[in-house]
C-alpha cells in the first residue's frame, strides 16, 4: 500500500481533493484553506507526483486504488471528492468504483472521454532541461522559454516540481519518467461498467474546451444526477484563474 503525502486543514466532514498532471498538493492550498473554515480537508500528492511515492504505473484505476487505501488508513469511510482535470478523472473512477464512499462529487474542467493529448511540448522541456547544468530557477525557466513554453505562468507552474538536492543541485519532485511513460493512459477515458447515482457538480471554465456541450451525455450516462456550472472568465486553471467563483459554487453544491 502506497503512503500518500497528504497535508490536512480543519475539522467538520471530510473533503479530499485531487490535483492534476504535473500538479501538487500546494496547488489547492488556497481554495483547501478557505474551504478548511468549515471542512476537514485532506490534500493529497498523487503517485508519481508532488512528495508521494514513485512507483511504477499511472493509471486511474491504481489512483482509484491508491485514494481508497489512503482514505481507509486515516479512518475516512465517506468523504466529499474534488478532483481537477487528470485528479477529475481520478476522482470519477473512484466514484464508479467506491460509490459508497463518496458523500458528493465535484469534477473541475474535466469530461469522461479520452482526449488526444496537447502536453507533448512540454514533456519535450522538461526532458531535454539538463538538471545538472542547471544554475537557478531562473536558468531553468529560461531554457523553458527558449524551447517553446511560452507562457510564464506555464513555466512557473511546471517548475514547482523542481527542487534542490542535497549535494547543491536540481531534480524533479514528481517521476517525471514514470509520467511519460503512462502518458497514453493519462489521456484514456474512464473505463467502468458502473455508474455513480449520488449528487456530482461538474465545473468547466468558460474558456476551456476540456468540457464541451455535446459531452454532456457521455456525462449522464455515468454521473446521472450531475449538473454543470460555467465559470465564465477562467480557462482551465479555474482553481487559480477564478477561485471565489470555483469556491462559491462548490459551498453551494455541498450545503444542499
Amino acid at each position: 500500500m502506497l503512503t500518500l503525502n497528504h497535508k490536512s486543514f480543519g475539522q467538520g466532514d471530510p473533503i479530499v481533493i485531487l490535483h492534476g498532471l504535473f500538479g501538487t498538493l500546494d496547488n489547492w492550498q488556497t481554495v483547501g484553506k478557505r474551504l478548511a473554515e468549515e471542512y476537514a480537508v485532506y490534500l493529497i500528492d498523487q503517485r508519481n507526483h508532488g512528495r508521494s511515492p514513485h512507483v511504477e504505473g499511472l493509471s486511474y484505476p491504481l489512483m482509484a486504488e491508491d485514494l481508497q487505501a489512503f482514505l481507509e488508513s486515516n479512518w475516512i469511510y465517506k468523504a466529499h471528492i474534488i478532483g481537477h482535470s487528470m485528479g477529475g478523472k481520478v476522482a470519477m473512477q473512484f466514484a464508479l468504483e467506491y460509490p459508497d464512499m463518496v458523500d458528493k462529487l465535484v469534477v473541475v474542467d474535466i469530461a469522461p472521454k479520452a482526449y488526444k493529448g496537447g502536453h507533448e511540448l512540454i514533456f519535450k522541456a522538461l526532458l531535454g532541461l539538463d538538471l545538472e547544468q542547471l544554475e537557478g530557477r531562473k536558468h531553468a525557466d529560461a531554457q523553458l522559454a527558449e524551447m517553446g513554453i511560452e507562457e510564464f505562468g506555464v513555466r512557473q507552474f511546471l517548475l514547482k516540481n523542481l527542487t534542490r538536492t542535497k549535494e547543491g543541485g536540481y531534480r524533479w519532485k514528481m517521476n517525471l519518467s514514470e509520467i511519460h511513460k503512462h502518458y497514453a493512459d493519462i489521456l484514456q477515458n474512464i473505463d467502468s461498467e458502473a455508474s455513480y447515482e449520488g449528487d456530482a457538480l461538474f465545473i468547466r471554465g468558460g474558456k476551456s474546451k476540456y468540457i464541451q456541450d455535446e459531452d454532456w451525455g457521455l456525462v449522464l450516462e455515468k454521473f446521472s444526477n450531475a449538473q454543470l456550472q460555467t465559470v465564465e472568465q477562467a480557462g482551465h486553471w479555474v482553481h487559480a484563474e477564478a477561485p471565489d467563483d470555483l469556491l462559491s459554487h462548490i459551498q453551494h453544491f455541498l450545503s444542499e
